[in-house]
């Protein structure tokens, strides 16, 4: 069931509010005649909310959104002037906004009405964006234990893939990236800390971006690593996701790791149209292409495709030190402990349920027991257990340090100098498996190349290249920090390049390709 608000009047009183758009709200018939005519923006935010009625609440239930405003429209009406003219975001609900409780997933958090806007949310209003609700996402992003099935949480259910809909959508902006490829909106917000953002946009055929970390404020965003932490851009066009990065990025004064991202914020859409990949020289990953044929065939068109365009391919064989995803998982550790207990002090009191209100991460894990047929019926809670033991702060300090240098200075930055490349590419994910809640995720870890980027915080971008079994899988473009503007570019230009057909979704459970003589046999086939 989702909640639901009417936010009408209230935003006129914001808009009216506005010096710089207080104009439109001087009289009832100034409203009255922007309402006669209204925009496309209008016209399209009641298209969403009909098909979040007709295929997220009914028919397929994707239960990608779990709270939304049926008066959106009316607050888009007064946008039209500004920037994003009106557009819906839906945003992942570990991300606070004023209007809708901020969960998590949990129902540890789910009277967590702040009434706060994230600064990334503050940025979106200000340039025109419409918030029109709340995204699924795997409960506490995915971080609390090792048997999780991604795209479930307590609160708003198992997320389904509008590909297929009896397999996994990945996470753990699971939410966003379903709703994204269902239609719900324009465009919507996500989080990452290691594929968060990228894995759900490869695996539902749209397009995510993970900036750097530091360009996109993380103030009122449910922490898991202070690291890795970022939001971004899911969308259905690179552009699409450029433009919305534009107007959430930008400084922070409460976020130190974004002192520098007004230097580097722009106008990341501009020039994307024209982009060229002529004489761009590209580093392969082909390791990293993983053990599935059918995968690294179309890849191999993908990279056929950018040769086309005028890249320079240059073939790198590299295996990943272990010692930086062990390191790297310790860093989580020790934050999530830390960060979780800041980001739960910060809330204000809330009326009536302050003695309900969890204040640490052990509280969280003593409310998980006291809800456990709620909470961990299908899974547990042993990742923030280990958490909340992981406090040797010297320990840590070591591991951060030593995870940051091999993914950044020794992986991404030593490949991109030692082959004279710009980039690194690579299948993003796999196609989707099965979801089950029984036994848990079923990912192929022989694919992608998405967790040096994380680690190193630098930029990661999914653009779709195609399908396995119409499954939609990404191509990874990835590049050195700070160079988020040519990722974009160079992701607009393949996107141009592009032969592969990119499916759309059928909203049906996945059946054996047309054609396929296995098809003849197959019944329920599942698959990683």
């Amino acid at each position: 069931m989702k909640t639901y608000t009417s936010l009408a009047v209230l935003a006129l009183a914001i808009v009216a509010a506005s010096p710089s758009f207080a104009h439109e709200a001087e009289s009832a018939n100034d409203v009255i005649v922007i309402q006669e005519m209204p925009p496309s923006a209008i016209v399209d935010t009641n298209a969403q909310i009909a098909r979040i009625r007709t295929l997220d609440d009914a028919g397929p239930m994707l239960n990608a959104v779990i709270a939304f405003n049926p008066d959106a429209a009316a607050i888009a009406v007064t946008m039209t002037e500004r920037p994003l003219e009106g557009r819906t975001v839906l945003v992942k609900d570990n991300i606070e906004t004023r209007e809708f409780p901020t969960t998590a997933g949990s129902l540890a958090l789910a009277g967590n009405m702040t009434r706060r806007d994230a600064p990334l949310i503050a940025n979106l209003r200000e340039a025109g964006g419409v918030v029109l609700g709340k995204t699924n996402l795997s409960e506490w992003a995915n971080i609390r234990d090792f048997n999780s099935t991604s795209g479930w949480s307590a609160v708003g259910g198992l997320t389904r893939n509008p590909h297929a809909i009896d397999r996994n959508t990945c996470g753990s902006s699971s939410g966003s990236a379903v709703a994204v490829a269902a239609g719900f909106a324009w465009a919507a917000i996500g989080t990452e800390t290691n594929g968060s953002i990228t894995c759900p946009a490869s695996i539902n055929g749209v397009v995510g971006f993970k900036p750097t970390v530091g360009l996109v404020s993380r103030t009122y965003v449910v922490p898991i690593s202070s690291t890795q932490d970022t939001a971004g851009p899911i969308a259905r066009s690179v552009t699409d996701a450029a433009v919305l990065l534009t107007a959430i990025a930008g400084s922070d004064p409460a976020d130190p790791a974004t002192a520098e991202a007004d230097r580097y914020k722009r106008d990341f859409a501009e020039g994307l149209p024209d982009a060229s990949l002529a004489g761009v020289r590209i580093g392969v990953m082909r390791r990293q292409a993983g053990d599935r044929a059918d995968l690294r065939a179309l890849f191999d068109t993908a990279l056929t495709d950018l040769e086309a365009a005028g890249a320079t391919l240059v073939d790198i064989e590299f295996q990943a030190n272990e010692e930086m995803s062990r390191d790297s998982f310790q860093v989580l550790l020790f934050e999530l402990r830390e960060g979780m207990g800041q980001y739960l002090a910060s809330i204000p009191p809330i009326g009536g349920r302050e003695k309900m209100t969890p204040r640490s991460l052990a509280d969280l894990i003593a409310f998980n027991e006291r809800h456990e047929r709620a909470e961990m019926r299908w899974f547990g809670q042993g990742i923030f257990e280990l958490a909340e033991t992981t406090t040797d702060r010297k320990a840590y300090e070591a591991a951060r340090e030593n995870a940051v240098h091999l993914a950044g200075e020794q992986t991404i930055d030593r490949l991109l100098g030692e082959y004279d490349v710009q980039f690194l590419v690579a299948p993003t994910r796999g196609p989707a498996w099965v979801s089950d809640l029984v036994n848990g995720d079923n990912f192929n870890g022989s694919i992608g190349f998405g967790s040096p980027a994380a680690i190193a915080g630098y930029p990661h971008l999914t653009v779709p290249m195609g399908a396995v079994e119409e499954l939609p899988v990404g191509l990874s473009i990835i590049g050195g920090k700070w160079q988020d503007w040519e990722v974009l570019k160079a992701g607009a230009a393949y996107e141009r390049a592009r032969s592969a057909s990119v499916p759309t979704p059928d909203f049906a459970r996945w059946m054996p390709e047309a054609g396929n003589p296995a098809a003849e046999n197959a019944s329920g086939a599942t698959g990683n």
